[in-house]
């Protein structure tokens, strides 16, 4: 999406999703303002959401890979540039 990012993550072995967001967001900023950015780039804080059960993990990645075809950006989610699956 042209103004946010849906990321699908899960901790493994006490993995801290907070750190993760932080070093993500850290990193990403680093490497925009070496490129020659200088509008800020990320906002403070994020929006998180415990997924509880496996089926529901399926619905929410379902809703993220659908997300750029409901904001009219692609006409299908596999033609979206931007999203990618990463296998376990």
């Amino acid at each position: 999406m042209p103004d946010h990012v849906h990321v699908l993550v899960v901790p493994r072995g006490g993995g801290n999703v907070i750190r993760f967001v932080q070093a993500v967001k850290s990193r990403t900023a680093h490497i925009y303002s070496s490129l020659g950015g200088t509008e800020k780039l990320w906002q403070r804080g994020f929006y998180d959401r415990i997924v509880r059960k496996e089926e529901d993990i399926a619905h929410l990645a379902e809703y993220i890979l659908a997300n750029p075809v409901r904001a009219g950006v692609a006409e299908d989610a596999s033609a979206y540039p931007f999203s990618r699956l990463f296998p376990s």
